[in-house]
């Protein structure tokens, strides 16, 4: 399988203790990297004045890159994302104005999160299924929370270092699991999990049609919805 692994970060700094963050919108895009799995890390900015850093991307250059994505796709590449459903083509559709090829390149990539959510009915974090496989997860003392705030203030590399992280872990997360076919990591309360994936990472629209977990257990579960609403606009 040939992968690419996509990740973007947004503008809008939000209050601190923010749940919703679909209320704060449009969020706008300062950066986004992709990384095939046989290339460096590609990213992706706005580009004005002295610096060669702008606040956030254009409506242009947001085009340049779902263009991007496309040809990688139609060269045989395999997206790959964590949360890139609900959270960065859900943005890419509304920075762009491209919905419906956002759309079709969502419903076609593989979101691993979105794949364990289907199964298990809640979502898991990146670094917890990182740090579970082995990996080191994301850097210590920066969370994605912080990022828009960073680049607010000009510490332009240090959310570029950042995303070079996140998508070397995705990537390096999708052919782990491949290759064990099973998932691992620790619950908020220290214990082990495990999650066997005996058919491999399965695209959004193969996820999407897997039965409904048992959440009966929880106080208040979401529904796929949180994650595919956008689709349809």
């Amino acid at each position: 399988m040939k992968y690419l692994a996509f990740d973007i970060e947004i503008t809008r700094i939000m209050p601190p203790g923010s749940q919703d963050w679909a209320i704060f919108r449009p969020l706008g895009i300062s950066c986004a990297a992709t990384l095939p799995n046989d290339e460096a890390a590609r990213f992706w900015y706005g580009q004005e004045g002295s610096a060669g850093f702008a606040p956030q991307m254009s409506l242009e250059e947001t085009r340049e890159l779902v263009r991007y994505l496309q040809d990688q796709v139609e060269s045989g590449y395999q997206i790959v994302t964590w949360n890139g459903l609900g959270f960065d083509f859900d943005i890419l559709a509304e920075e762009s104005g491209m919905h419906q090829v956002c759309s079709s390149l969502a419903v076609d990539h593989i979101d691993m999160m979105f794949h364990i959510f289907c199964l298990k009915g809640y979502p898991l974090g990146l670094d917890k299924a990182a740090k579970g496989m082995g990996l080191s997860g994301k850097p210590p003392g920066l969370t994605g929370e912080m990022a828009p705030r960073l680049w607010a203030e000009g510490r332009f590399q240090e959310v570029l270092d950042y995303l070079r992280q996140d998508v070397h872990t995705i990537l390096d997360l999708a052919y782990l699991v491949d290759i064990n076919r099973q998932i691992r990591w620790l619950s908020n309360s220290g214990r082990p999990q495990f999650l066997a994936l005996s058919s491999g990472w399965l695209r959004v629209e193969e996820a999407s049609k897997l039965p409904l977990p048992d959440s009966s257990w929880m106080t208040n579960p979401w529904p796929r919805s949180k994650f595919t609403g956008w689709l349809s606009p």
